[in-house]
């Protein structure tokens, strides 16, 4: 029977304290795991790792690696943002997005190859699931980016690419610390969001957790009928149940959340689905970013006056809602709109 080899360990997906365990086994000092985890986290190859011994970068390079994705290839949008295609070691494709603003970097990122939740409006959800990301393919992503854009500083993280978050838990959960360690990128919990399409016991964990993340919401519909045409999950939890999910995280924490509600004309946006919503969410810390469809097979342009007229409707009932402008959608980057390919590279 032939020997199949084991791949090297990914050192992206590990914390100091699990790198102290490795390098100790490789008879080192309990401090190179600082220094390593750092370079690491700057996308540094082992030969970068200039103050470590050169002894120590060949064993790691013999061992480990540092990350696990490729690069496929990059796409610019006319409003500063930029897609990444990246190519996992098993030969799938994740995409992963920049987003630029005046005062702050985002870089959205996927948690999942594909999603098993099948929303309507999202070309992601039609492609199924074909596996979850590790924690350390989620932080290499931001690590990839970071080291395109350098100097510039990625200030903020969104988990609203592929796949659905908290049904990723552990692993998105440990990305989320590793991307938080001031020892790494540094990324304030404040200035991280986690998306789900709802839920209701992972958005109760993720609340114990004693942690500042933001927390947005896909609901997309004020009614179970009318949800339940855009979001199949919305068959096994309703809204009653997502939205006491909701309104614990947001005792439990002190953050708002935001209720991402993609418009789709004909379906969502008439007024009683307004006054719906905003009685759903009077009396709660909580906002409406409304998002315009996004074209899922890029034929077409979104729109925004619709999605202006329900935002506005939302407002006039005492309700923060607003207009998130789809970035990245010329290179199909933007909500709802981000795929991937099986078997890449056969």
């Amino acid at each position: 029977m032939p020997v199949t080899s084991q791949p090297r360990p990914a050192l992206l997906g590990l914390s100091p304290d699990e790198l102290e365990v490795l390098l100790e086994g490789l008879g080192q000092p309990r401090y190179r795991a600082r220094q390593l985890f750092s370079w690491l986290h700057r996308g540094a190859t082992f030969e970068e790792m200039t103050d470590l011994p050169r002894g120590l970068r060949d064993r790691l390079a013999d061992v480990a690696a540092a990350g696990t994705l490729s690069f496929i290839a990059r796409e610019d949008a006319p409003d500063g943002s930029a897609k990444f295609a990246l190519r996992t070691a098993d030969e799938h494709s994740i995409e992963t997005v920049l987003i630029a603003h005046r005062h702050r970097t985002t870089v959205c990122v996927s948690s999942q190859i594909g999603c098993a939740f099948g929303c309507a409006f999202c070309a992601t959800g039609q492609q199924g699931l074909t596996r979850s990301l590790r924690a350390g393919e989620i932080v290499e992503q931001v690590v990839r980016v970071q080291a395109e854009i350098g100097p510039k500083r990625v200030t903020n993280i969104v988990f609203m690419g592929m796949g659905e978050p908290l049904a990723n838990y552990q692993a998105v959960l440990k990305a989320v610390v590793l991307l938080n360690n001031e020892h790494g990128l540094g990324v304030g919990a404040r200035h991280i969001a986690i998306s789900t399409c709802g839920l209701p016991r992972e958005m109760r964990r993720l609340a114990d957790e004693g942690l500042q993340l933001a927390l947005a919401v896909s609901l997309h519909a004020a009614t179970d009928a009318v949800r339940q045409q855009l979001v199949p999950l919305a068959r096994r939890h309703p809204i009653a149940e997502v939205m006491a999910a909701a309104r614990y995280y947001a005792e439990k924490t002190g953050r708002k959340v935001a209720f991402e509600y993609v418009v789709v004309p004909g379906v969502n946006d008439d007024p009683e689905q307004a006054r719906t919503l905003a009685a759903l969410l009077r009396g709660m810390p909580a906002m409406v970013n409304v998002i315009p469809r996004n074209p899922v097979d890029g034929s077409g342009r979104p729109e925004p006056h619709t999605a202006f007229r329900f935002a506005h409707l939302v407002q006039q009932r005492g309700v923060p809602a607003v207009v998130r402008r789809s970035r990245a959608a010329e290179v199909l980057g933007a909500c709802g709109q981000l795929v991937t390919r099986r078997r890449v590279g056969a």
